[in-house]
């Protein structure tokens, strides 16, 4: 070391040469530790290490992860929490077949409905051939399982989400309406109330007779 100090300018006192050769020993030392810590945390050094450290040596508090975001239930999950619940009827449950494959004859829609932090389940099990509606499901998340919270089983019936509220339309047959072709429909909307759950806000009621010629007007319903 004294030799290349010697080499570079004028010869040093044995006092400051010695100086030197530590404050450059000590100088490169730390340069290599830096290095090699920054090595092993992906090159953010100091910064990595040192909070982490001072938690664990001062005995802080320890940080507490956030709550994961809850997962949306697959269509596949959500055909298989219809058929474990009991409050579905064992016809629409003999019904809940898949139609092609493992296709299932189920629309499923995700909402708000019920003001919680968890997106709630909308399940409508249709027939195969003709896509009737024969019953629609609301699942909402309590005590880390979704429940029924509301169920609508008399054929055609379709539930749907909308703006926030939960909208139910009910095909209406007059005597020999095939099943394609319904006289008209009584839709019927819902709000969520925490007391009640699900209660009826207002009704209407739509003749489909005179749709083609555009007189259809929707009449609303008492009740």
């Amino acid at each position: 070391m004294r030799g290349g100090l010697t080499e570079a300018g004028p010869t040093p006192t044995p006092a400051r040469g010695t100086f030197q050769a530590a404050i450059t020993a000590v100088t490169v030392l730390a340069a290599l530790a830096l290095f090699v810590s920054s090595c092993g945390t992906g090159g953010t050094g100091a910064r990595d290490e040192g909070p982490a450290h001072s938690d664990a040596v001062g005995g802080g508090a320890t940080m507490t992860p956030s709550p994961a975001p809850s997962r949306t239930p697959s269509q596949a999950e959500a055909v298989r929490l219809v058929l474990a619940d009991p409050e579905v009827s064992t016809e629409v449950k003999q019904d809940l077949k898949p139609c092609v494959g493992d296709e299932y004859p189920v629309d499923v829609s995700y909402g708000n409905l019920t003001g919680g932090t968890v997106t709630d389940i909308v399940v409508n099990v249709l027939t195969c051939g003709d896509v009737v509606g024969i019953g629609a499901y609301v699942y909402r998340e309590e005590r880390d399982r979704y429940e029924n919270v509301f169920k609508a089983e008399e054929p055609p019936v379709y539930a749907e989400i909308d703006r926030g509220d939960l909208v139910v339309t009910k095909q209406v047959y007059a005597k020999g309406d095939p099943v394609s072709d319904p006289s008209g429909e009584n839709v019927i909307t819902y709000r969520w109330s925490p007391a009640q759950r699900f209660v009826k806000e207002f009704s209407i009621h739509n003749e489909y007779s005179g749709v083609v010629s555009g007189d259809a007007t929707p009449v609303p319903a008492s009740g």
